[in-house]
């Protein structure tokens, strides 16, 4: 007998926050959009770009797992099978649907774009309260505990200075 294989692997960007739903039986089924972008040269060296949109679904664990960490403009990595739905729309037309149906699902980005926006935001006014910590190197964290603390008391706020880091000094 023949051997067969429906796998897809697919590299893109959250097109829409996943949409967690149960089963009636208590199952997990979350379903997002997934874009994956084409860029080429033709022979004429015109430049093209082009997006293709991809509907996933995910079950059980990985279901609930989706739906807690992506969101809109993730970059993930997800794989599984190709399926096919049909089912009788409203209207009496027949329709049909392709999907992915992932087994696996990878974070490509180190965090979620609305860290990002965070980040970026503007330097609070007077009545706010500051919400990200600030980083403290560790040379100021030593010499604040070596001051005594009438030097404290006196001292509005430490100077910070933060150290560069290299991309070449991280390990992995």
């Amino acid at each position: 007998m023949a051997r067969s294989l429906n796998r897809a692997q697919l590299i893109g960007n959250l097109t829409r926050d996943p949409e967690l739903r149960y089963t009636p039986n208590g199952t997990a089924v979350c379903s997002f959009g997934l874009a994956t972008n084409r860029n080429w040269t033709s022979d004429t060296g015109e430049k093209h770009d082009e997006a293709e949109f991809h509907k996933i679904v995910a079950w059980n664990k990985l279901a609930e797992l989706c739906s807690q960490f992506l969101v809109k403009g993730r970059k993930v990595f997800v794989e599984g099978r190709l399926a096919t739905r049909s089912w009788q729309a409203q209207d009496g037309t027949q329709r049909t649907s392709t999907e992915v149906v992932i087994s696996d699902m990878i974070l490509l980005d180190s965090k979620r774009p609305e860290e990002d926006k965070m980040e970026s935001s503007p330097e609070p006014t007077d009545g706010e309260v500051e919400k990200k910590p600030k980083k403290v190197s560790k040379k100021v964290e030593d010499a604040e505990q070596s001051r005594s603390k009438d030097d404290k008391e006196e001292e509005v706020a430490p100077v910070v200075k933060e150290e560069e880091v290299a991309p070449d000094d991280i390990p992995f």
